[in-house]
């Protein structure tokens, strides 16, 4: 979105969070700074998330739109990539990162929770949350790979050749995006639950250097798994 487009969604009050960042990416860091779901959650209008937060609307849409006159990098105007090469994009980077570190991540966490656990009861509930996070997105991750991305390059294939989507790629993407819709709602509950719980990630002052490398590689990972949804 550029900023004259931006400019215009201040009139729009029904614009929603998701609908803001899907046309510019780099909105998402001004409702990232505000602790404003963009991604599940981003089915809200702007005023009611405003509201809700109790965040001042034409302070954070004077931040939208100075977000928005920012340098776009040909490089990362996700909006212009065709659905294929979106598709390779996440898979080697975001996947990638996931697929080498949830399970890492999750034994800093549980160990973490042994260690600091009676002093911050906190990470004792983020290590079982994000337990439930490394498996579920494991599935998730797979399915995705497997089934989705390469149903959406058969869809895309077939409509640029001018011919008719196979209709079981059609039922199959109709079906993992319903599918894949509830799991975005359930892991994005648990990443903002545990961003709660840490406190937008605010290491104490009385921890180890793992409990920092954790809450790092924690932060990292749920914005990994934000952008990949």
């Amino acid at each position: 979105m550029n900023e004259h487009k931006i400019r215009q969604s201040e009139d729009a009050s029904d614009k929603t969070i998701g609908e803001l960042v899907a046309a510019d990416y780099r909105t998402a860091k001004v409702f990232e700074k505000y602790g404003i779901d963009f991604c599940c959650g981003g089915k809200i209008p702007l005023s009611v998330a405003c509201k809700e937060k109790g965040i001042d609307l034409a302070a954070i849409r004077r931040e939208i739109v100075a977000a928005g006159s920012e340098p776009l990098e040909r490089s990362q105007n996700y909006a212009a990539w065709g659905l294929p090469f979106l598709s390779d994009y996440i898979v080697n980077t975001h996947h990638a990162y996931l697929n080498e570190n949830l399970s890492q991540i999750a034994v800093y966490a549980n160990k973490i929770a042994e260690v600091h656990g009676s002093k911050h009861p906190e990470v004792i509930e983020i290590a079982g949350i994000f337990d439930k996070i490394a498996t579920a997105m494991t599935a998730h991750l797979r399915e995705e790979e497997e089934v989705f991305f390469p149903a959406i390059k058969r869809i895309d294939a077939a409509r640029k050749v001018g011919a008719e989507p196979d209709a079981g790629d059609l039922k199959t993407l109709k079906e993992c995006l319903a599918k894949l819709d509830q799991e975005h709602e359930e892991i994005g509950d648990a990443v903002h639950r545990i961003r709660h719980l840490s406190h937008d990630y605010a290491i104490p002052d009385d921890v180890c250097n793992t409990f920092m490398l954790t809450y790092r590689k924690l932060n990292m990972s749920t914005s990994r798994i934000t952008f990949s949804f």
